[in-house]
């Protein structure tokens, strides 16, 4: 339903003020964004044409102001933010931080933990370049004894390389039938 009435009280600087119904009652509380927007400021004194509706807070007020003589257009009331909950956010933007923070301990301690423990002389479990043995032999994926050519190689693979099966009887010496005889080298 519509009213009409006059501006009674306009606080520019603050975007409100107070309508004075034209049939009587209390004022109504009415806000800038109830006006057209048509660049006009309000002013005291000023007929207007609008619906009351009741505030969040219970108070009335007007929405879809119109001044007489102009073609009434519906104003869109934007409502007021809602309260969703403030915790909520804060403890999921808690939770996205501790994650990055973990995220970053663990990076640092995997890629930059090692190096330094290994550049200051630290032990590390991992080294990040092992120079070659000084025998020259490398694993190279050869895991049986008909892939060796000397017991010196077979007990480089045995102690170095992993996957071998050179040690059938499990005594630490390897190609026992082929190159490591009894202890004794071929």
């Amino acid at each position: 339903m519509r009213f009409e009435g006059k501006l009674d009280k306009w606080q520019d600087d603050r975007g409100f003020g107070y309508i004075v119904p034209q049939r009587g009652g209390d004022p109504v509380y009415v806000h800038i964004s109830a006006f057209p927007p048509d660049g006009r400021r309000p002013r005291i004194g000023e007929v207007l044409s609008f619906e009351v509706e009741a505030g969040r807070d219970g108070q009335r007020r007007a929405v879809n102001v119109q001044r007489p003589g102009h073609k009434l257009m519906r104003t869109t009331h934007t409502p007021e933010p809602r309260h969703t909950g403030r915790g909520a956010r804060s403890w999921a933007g808690f939770a996205v931080a501790a994650v990055l923070l973990a995220g970053g301990v663990y990076a640092y301690t995997q890629f930059w933990g090692d190096s330094n423990r290994a550049a200051s002389g630290g032990s590390s479990e991992a080294p990040l370049y092992s120079p070659p043995p000084p025998s020259g032999f490398r694993c190279d994926g050869r895991i049986r004894c008909s892939q060796m050519t000397s017991c010196a190689e077979a007990k480089f693979f045995l102690a170095s390389c992993p996957g071998v099966e050179m040690d059938a009887d499990y005594n630490g010496i390897p190609c026992e039938q082929q190159w490591c005889v009894a202890g004794k080298e071929r």
